[in-house]
């Protein structure tokens, strides 16, 4: 399952290894769509890459430290650094492959 993350657990939980963050929000219907795809890829890539999730409504101060405008956006981070920027709904095959590329 993809881990929830807050200010408090997000430095430990992506600082080493790859991990791709999720920013969502309960309300935001491409969300609800990319969520899904998103705790598929944890069951899948579990022990391989952090796989969390950002629900900007309550940590808003994590989507303006990274820029997130619009939701959802994913982002790839490698060793606590972001490294790719992903906009909008995308299909998990390209996420798995992201992801893969940089483990």
């Amino acid at each position: 399952m993809a881990v929830a993350l807050t200010k408090e657990n997000f430095t430990q939980s992506i600082e080493s290894g790859v991990s791709l963050v999720d920013f969502w929000a309960p309300w935001c219907g491409p969300c609800k769509m990319q969520l899904p795809i998103v705790e598929e890829l944890a069951s899948e890539l579990e022990g391989q890459a952090t796989i969390a999730k950002i629900n900007v409504d309550e940590q808003p101060e994590l989507a303006s430290q990274f820029g997130v405008m619009s939701i959802p956006t994913l982002i790839l981070f490698k060793d606590g650094q972001p490294i790719d920027k992903l906009v909008g709904l995308q299909s998990k095959d390209a996420l798995k492959t992201k992801i893969q590329n940089n483990l």
